[in-house]
């Protein structure tokens, strides 16, 4: 089968699942309205902060406080394009149709970036303007130097998160152990090896944790990691990259 038709073949099987629809469309409204909740509220508490964190406040990467939770929705819509196949069986009428396992997975993995960059670009965008009028007057504009570097790249992390959750659900071959492994693993496990002191030099290599920074455009006063905003998206790409290379050799050696 030629590469077009798998490629066809995979948008059809994407937007024919409804729960793949519906958890785009939560990480769609989670990121965005955490972030202007959080935007509006500091706001509010703005005059009463210390002059530290007078000094660290960022309000492009405020108004993306809801990318916490709107990444969880990513994460399963990874595990959800990939791991349907395989707890219905189907993956085995897959295979039969495209033998060619490299171009059945690389095709999945296009249809679905593909859908997540555009989907991640959007939100990052409106997530932006719409926090920022929240801020009213302690706003930032798109002008601003970093800040449009900091939209896109809020688009483009959460384009890698689906990527990284289908990588990882393509070796496991289980939507319940791939989700049991990954829900915990960001939203715990990370938070807590980049917050705690002895631990924080492991936990800033973390994909979360690094590719996060594309979206500071102010560095805070006690940030101690060794890289920028794009040496951190480069760290994250990494991650990514070898979930897809695990993902691809596995598929090549096992049985479907």
């Amino acid at each position: 089968m030629a590469a077009t038709q798998v490629i066809r073949s995979e948008w059809t099987k994407i937007r024919s699942v409804a729960s793949t629809v519906w958890t785009l469309s939560l990480a769609v409204v989670v990121t965005i309205g955490l972030g202007m909740l959080i935007s509006a509220l500091s706001k509010s508490q703005f005059d009463d902060m210390s002059a530290k964190d007078k000094l660290s406040f960022d309000p492009t990467f405020i108004s993306f406080a809801g990318m916490s939770l709107g990444q969880l929705a990513m994460i399963v819509f990874g595990v959800l394009v990939v791991s349907n196949e395989y707890s219905t069986g189907m993956i085995r009428t897959s295979l039969a149709a495209v033998p060619q396992r490299g171009t059945f997975l690389f095709s999945k993995i296009a249809v679905a970036a593909g859908l997540c960059l555009v989907v991640g670009l959007v939100t990052s965008f409106l997530t932006f303007f719409l926090g920022q009028a929240m801020l009213g007057s302690h706003r930032a504009e798109i002008g601003d130097p970093g800040v449009l570097r900091a939209v896109i790249g809020g688009g483009l992390y959460m384009t890698l998160i689906a990527l990284f959750s289908m990588g990882v659900a393509s070796m496991l071959r289980s939507p319940m152990l791939s989700l049991g492994i990954l829900m915990p693993f960001f939203f715990l496990i990370s938070n807590i090896l980049g917050n705690v002191s002895a631990t924080k030099k492991v936990g800033q290599y973390l994909p979360d944790q690094a590719g996060s920074k594309i979206m500071q455009v102010v560095t805070p006063v006690d940030d101690s990691a060794p890289y920028g905003p794009w040496g951190g998206f480069g760290i994250m790409a990494l991650w990514v990259l070898a979930s897809l290379v695990g993902a691809y050799v596995l598929l090549k050696r096992r049985d479907a």
